[in-house]
């Protein structure tokens, strides 16, 4: 700072010397004292401008980054904005308990708006940690390059301190002629052109450090700030997941509503059958169509289906005849429940072709998937579906990620096999 200091005040001094030299100039001009030196060659100085470092900011790229700080400031204040309301889901939630199917499908489409939102959330968090590491090279850049502008007016400070600022009197005493007089003066107007401009990018490097710097702190509360809604999503999505299953609980084990609860539990069975049947009906037509026009189909060449999860804590319900955990009659189990965290990969057991790939206010997100010789597998209650209607996938592809979804107390995989329209065990298949 003393540097900067000492720099200016010299500034301020050469300055004034040329405005002197100028005002003499003209005075002598004026009376006729110059003739003389008319005649005269004197000596054609040339300015040595003190070269400023490269790269030194300009006012176009100071307002460059002004403008970017803005759009980060705005940024920061649309992460308040972006938040789920949980309380407002829950109010809304409330209005559509009377009819489980709807309240669950009302429930399942929160969740999937949560989830949406915390991978929005992840994905800007990846961006953001790209982004502070380009501002934070930015930062360096900038410091140098004000490093190396203190450095030039240093340098400058001390040459121009051993060889003396001339003065006025300097000039005129020490030039032979007008002309050696005027080319004298012009170079001291250069240097002193050159070093204002030195002083210029100095302030403007010195600038641009402080907004480099500004800018980079805005990214980090915001690197921060956009964890931190994760954290609140994530808070978010387990209490619904948990409101959900506690309601779906005190629903089916109300004893007055008891015999409601097992009709309405049996009706929605009845339609996932008849949904899933219906899916099997359009395998079959593809699959003859295809051997009526190519004399061939997709066919299963017996191998061992690849377990369907990435990792699982238990099995929580096994294929076949079981009490219903809630409704406390016997049921017919279609599949075996793996529990499982909520994000757990789920994959393809098998080479196949997706025949779907929706939502049912039973299965809830699920994937189904053809085998060939009408053998196909089932993927239910999934929080997020990676593929589509149409797809080719191969055993052991990621086709969705465990949830909760439809009628589900918990978070885990439902796994079905069916041959030939018909539920058979996933054991059968299955290598552990």
């Amino acid at each position: 700072m003393y540097d900067a200091w000492m720099y200016r005040r010299r500034l301020m001094k050469k300055r004034r010397n040329c405005g002197a030299a100028r005002r003499l100039l003209c005075g002598l001009l004026l009376c006729g004292m110059a003739l003389p030196w008319l005649a005269g060659t004197g000596l054609q100085a040339q300015a040595t401008s003190q070269a400023a470092p490269k790269s030194a900011p300009t006012a176009e790229s100071i307002r460059e980054k002004e403008k970017e700080i803005s759009q980060i400031k705005e940024q920061k204040e649309g992460l308040k904005d972006g938040l789920s309301d949980l309380q407002e889901i829950k109010k809304n939630l409330e209005l559509q308990k009377d009819n489980l199917k709807n309240y669950v499908k009302e429930l399942d489409a929160s969740l999937e708006q949560i989830e949406a939102r915390i991978a929005d959330l992840l994905e800007q968090i990846d961006a953001k940690e790209g982004e502070i590491v380009e501002a934070q090279a930015q930062l360096e850049a900038a410091r140098k390059r004000e490093e190396d502008q203190q450095e030039a007016m240093t340098a400058h400070i001390r040459l121009t301190y051993e060889s003396g600022d001339p003065s006025v009197a300097d000039l005129l005493l020490g030039a032979g002629s007008l002309g050696e007089f005027l080319n004298r003066m012009d170079y001291m107007e250069k240097i002193v052109s050159s070093d204002v401009r030195m002083w210029e990018d100095y302030k403007a490097a010195k600038e641009y450090v402080a907004l480099c710097k500004e800018g980079l702190e805005l990214e980090k509360e915001i690197l921060d700030e956009t964890r931190e809604s994760v954290e609140i999503e994530q808070k978010n999505l387990e209490e619904l997941i948990e409101q959900k299953n506690r309601d779906i609980i005190s629903y089916e084990t109300d004893i007055s509503n008891k015999e409601n609860a097992i009709r309405e539990y049996e009706a929605e069975i009845k339609a996932q059958e008849e949904e899933i049947r219906m899916l099997e009906a359009a395998v079959a037509e593809e699959r003859r169509q295809l051997i009526e026009s190519s004399g061939s189909a997709m066919t299963y060449d017996g191998g061992v289906f690849k377990f369907p999860l990435a990792s699982y804590t238990r099995v929580s319900d096994d294929y076949g005849m079981r009490i219903h955990p809630t409704l406390g009659v016997e049921q017919f189990h279609n599949g075996v429940d793996f529990a499982s965290a909520t994000g757990t990969a789920i994959f393809a057991a098998y080479d196949g072709k997706v025949v779907a790939a929706a939502y049912n206010a039973t299965m809830g997100n699920y994937v189904m998937i053809d085998h060939g010789d009408g053998l196909s597998t089932i993927y239910m209650h999934a929080s997020a579906l990676y593929v589509s209607k149409g797809d080719v996938v191969a055993r052991g592809d990621t086709i969705a990620a465990v949830g909760s979804t439809g009628r589900s107390t918990g978070s885990h995989l439902h796994f079905s096999v069916r041959l030939n329209g018909s539920y058979v065990s996933p054991w059968a298949y299955l290598s552990l």
